[in-house]
């Protein structure tokens, strides 16, 4: 149920189309709520159709041109009750953790390579992440706006500098281990 909220939350920073929405996804809000093309379209059309959302006024008619969005109040409403509402947290599922799981069982081989390449995908995130800490929030931008937005930001920073610390840790436990052994009965 989060896309609806994730739109409803850009819109209200600045009323957009959908491609400037996708636009904006890839660029912000996708760094911990992805959204295909399609899907914010979808999206568009369901809560324009619930009354939450609405398209602005073009000021030349034309077939084919694009429609901003902006939010009505029954959207800032749905929108506040659904950030003062009460959610737990989602159980993890992670992939990779899965597979070095199983690599208990049926032998390391290959998941090494695997754990060096999310460790450099994980440095080159925390990276960016840090560049647009280093561009977007200098210290004197300390509005209460501003302030939650390094708080998502900082959160992704925390992440990914679990991630590169834990995958450092990994690849040092396989450094240690014998050489993957070939699966059992295979």
């Amino acid at each position: 149920m989060s896309l609806p909220h994730a739109i409803l939350t850009a819109l209200l920073e600045k009323p957009s189309s959908g491609l400037e929405l996708t636009r904006r996804f890839d660029k912000s809000i996708g760094y911990f709520w992805s959204a295909t093309h399609q899907q914010i379209y979808r999206e568009l059309g369901r809560l324009e159709g619930e009354g939450l959302i609405r398209a602005l006024p073009s000021e030349q008619p034309s077939r084919g041109q694009k429609k901003s969005y902006e939010v009505l109040p029954a959207g800032r409403a749905e929108l506040a009750r659904w950030t003062g509402a009460a959610q737990d947290p989602k159980p993890l599922r992670d992939t990779l953790l899965l597979r070095l799981r199983a690599s208990a069982v049926v032998g390391t081989a290959g998941l090494e390579g695997d754990l060096r390449r999310h460790l450099e995908l994980h440095r080159r995130q925390l990276a960016e992440y840090e560049e647009i800490e280093r561009r977007d929030f200098p210290p004197d931008r300390d509005s209460p706006e501003d302030r939650l937005r390094h708080l998502v930001l900082r959160a992704g920073i925390d992440l990914e500098t679990f991630w590169t610390r834990w995958l450092a840790h990994a690849l040092a436990e396989f450094a240690e281990l014998p050489v993957a052994r070939p699966v059992e009965g295979g």
